[in-house]
């Protein structure tokens, strides 16, 4: 089955939303943190090493849907999917130990479900593709990477949900530019979540 346009256009959007994000890390510089760093600690170099996997397993994530590999090249396939697995479990595990450096509890709780989600998605992908069952597969690993591609929906939901604010404040800000994205920004993951929870299940039942 050819995959549709949407799904390369997913592709590319992907791209563009998470490559200007994930870049000021790649100077390895805490100063171009996107947020705030607690000197003395291990967190930059867990959220580095958090972002840098999640980015290989986005990207190896897209090509195991490509029925062109899948079908027709297998051992790329399998060689493709062992990355994306590892990529997920290193990815996973150090998001929960970037949990105790959140900067809120909305934030701490949302990031922990997000977490224990795509390690077990990822996990239950791995073990039903060992066990030879492969519809089963199919569906878990498009759960797992529905919760991949978080990163990306919870960044596309931050305009909608700015605009969705100012029209439940009757476009005033009361607090002011900064508390609004602050209270967005707790809530953005929460929202991604539940959007590509609906999206990947409406999914898996019209297949």
């Amino acid at each position: 089955m050819k995959l549709p346009k949407i799904w390369w256009a997913l592709f590319l959007v992907s791209l563009v939303v998470i490559v200007p994000f994930m870049a000021p890390y790649l100077t390895f510089d805490p100063a171009n943190s996107r947020i705030t760093i607690i000197p003395g600690t291990v967190q930059y170099p867990i959220l580095v090493a958090h972002i840098v996997s999640a980015f290989i397993a986005l990207l190896t994530g897209f090509f195991q849907f490509v029925d062109r590999i899948r079908l027709k090249k297998p051992r790329i396939h399998r060689f493709l999917g062992r990355i994306y697995v590892y990529s997920v479990f290193i990815s996973g595990l150090l998001s929960l130990a970037s949990i105790f450096y959140a900067e809120n509890f909305m934030k701490a709780t949302s990031f922990l479900l997000l977490s224990l989600a795509w390690l077990f998605t990822c996990w239950k992908g791995y073990r039903t593709a060992i066990n030879k069952q492969y519809e089963e597969h199919r569906k878990w690993m498009i759960r797992s990477f529905g919760m991949t591609l978080v990163a990306v929906s919870a960044r596309l939901l931050v305009p909608v949900l700015l605009l969705l604010y100012f029209v439940l404040h009757g476009f005033s800000l009361p607090h002011g530019m900064e508390t609004v994205i602050g209270e967005v920004l707790n809530v953005n993951i929460w929202a991604g979540l539940v959007l590509n929870f609906v999206i990947v299940e409406w999914v898996i039942l019209k297949k």
